[in-house]
């Protein structure tokens, strides 16, 4: 493939624009406490819904109540298995330009991008011969990422760090990397399949390592034919 048709032949680059906050502020995997929403944070996620002020009047009565919110507007969002989807985010944050907000919901992992990616990552999948549930392997090696676009909604993790105290077992749904400002900065679609193929050929590699190393059973060849397990058995010794 030509490099004017691959947009995952290069490194992303973030926009030169603003400052970006030191990693271990922002980005939190290691199921420690992840900073929460600030209050221009909060602000841009109420901005998506119907009734922004509504939004805010909520959370400043239940800070720990999550909320519905349109896709489309302020933000399109990629969900993606959990295991997958922290592949995507160690790509990103390691070799890339960074992520926007990022949740994760019901063992979900939840990448806030740009409005259109829902449209447009699937459609580069596909170009790009890397779909999800292809015939192929590239194909395989990518699950379905569920894109949520104009006219989809998602459950947004409650701004605040404090959870109120359940007896039954609850799904984990919390910050990742908050937003913090009322205008974050969102990946592209190009963005998220760049992150996307090389979180796929990061796990690639690492099952055919673990082939190679993995012991082998050794093969047992015997020259003599397979025993008839109905065959009688004769006493040849009390033959006359």
């Amino acid at each position: 493939m030509s490099s004017t048709r691959n947009p995952v032949s290069t490194v992303p680059q973030r926009p030169r624009h603003g400052t970006v906050e030191p990693l271990p502020d922002r980005f939190d995997v290691s199921g420690g406490p992840a900073a929460g929403v600030t209050s221009e944070g909060a602000a841009w996620l109420a901005s998506a819904g119907t009734y922004p002020r509504g939004t805010l009047s909520l959370w400043e009565d239940r800070p720990a109540a999550a909320v519905v919110l349109s896709c489309g507007s302020a933000f399109d969002v990629v969900n993606a298995p959990a295991v997958f989807g922290r592949r995507m985010l160690d790509r990103l944050w390691d070799e890339g330009p960074g992520s926007g907000p990022v949740a994760t919901h019901r063992g979900r992992i939840l990448l806030f991008a740009a409005p259109g990616t829902a449209q447009r990552l699937p459609s580069l999948l596909e170009w790009e011969e890397w779909g999800s549930g292809g015939a192929s392997d590239r194909g395989r090696a990518i699950p379905p990422l569920l894109c949520h676009g104009t006219g989809d909604a998602v459950t947004v993790p409650a701004p605040s760090l404090a959870a109120p105290a359940s007896p039954r077992p609850r799904f984990d749904s919390r910050w990742l990397v908050a937003p913090d400002t009322r205008h974050p900065w969102l990946p592209t679609p190009e963005i998220l399949l760049w992150a996307a193929v090389r979180a796929a050929r990061a796990a690639t590699r690492a099952a055919a390592r673990r082939r190679i190393q993995e012991p082998q059973a050794e093969a047992r060849i015997s020259i003599f034919p397979p025993t008839d397990q109905d065959a009688k058995v004769y006493d040849v010794s009390r033959r006359r």
